[in-house]
């Protein structure tokens, strides 16, 4: 039995937000109430944006993932040589002719209990580990990826910036849109660009892998 890392990773998607229901500092007695101002109706002009996408597809993204993922690869081999162990044991119990003792079969289904428990903890504790240095490494990028989205929505002329899964396992709450209104690989470009961060060189692809939701439109 070929036992290895599930490495994923369910990044938190959305944008920061400023609470608009904030209570304001109370106005010293004398100051005058000020004006309410009155909600304005404006033309609506709507962008999408695939946020876990983008944040994966970003230069320093990337960056990041190869870098935890480097961080657990002797982990990873360790998790493996430790499922080879438990399936050559089996394989061995598995062997072991009719006229083996009692004893010799009993020791070897023991020996094969306590490996495979101390192989399920420890994969379980590594792929844990994993996915929270994962969150935190992508947490630092996200902030500074979702700056850059309400920056370029804005100064496109956009009203409301709203996010998509992207992913097929998880329910998309945006049924349909037209695809000039997704600026998803725009921030990717913007951010590329304010970030300086250059692109990753081309690798094998690595041991250690993670699973991150599609970045298709969504048709």
């Amino acid at each position: 039995m070929n036992r290895t890392l599930v490495f994923a990773t369910a990044l938190a998607a959305g944008l920061a937000t400023t609470n608009l229901f904030a209570q304001a500092p109370a106005a010293p007695a004398a100051a005058p109430a000020a004006a309410a101002v009155a909600p304005q109706a404006i033309p609506a002009k709507v962008a999408i944006i695939a946020f876990e996408q983008v944040v994966v597809a970003t230069n320093e993204g990337q960056r990041a993932v190869a870098e935890v993922q480097k961080k657990y690869e002797p982990k990873k081999s360790q998790i493996e040589t430790q499922g080879a162990e438990v399936d050559s044991l089996k394989k061995q119990l598995q062997a072991l002719p009719a006229s083996a003792s009692d004893e010799q079969r009993a020791s070897l289904i023991k020996s094969i209990d306590v490996k495979d428990k101390a192989l399920q903890r420890d994969a379980e504790d590594a792929q844990n580990s994993y996915q929270s240095d994962l969150q935190e490494a992508f947490g630092k990028v996200e902030q500074k990826v979702g700056q850059t989205a309400v920056k370029y929505a804005q100064d496109n002329g956009f009203t409301l910036l709203l996010n998509r899964s992207g992913n097929p396992q998880v329910p998309d709450p945006i049924l349909w849109f037209a695809q000039t209104t997704d600026i998803s690989q725009a921030v990717v470009n913007a951010y590329n660009t304010s970030s300086g961060v250059a692109a990753p060189a081309p690798s094998a692809p690595s041991a250690v892998h993670h699973t991150t939701p599609s970045a298709a439109p969504k048709k």
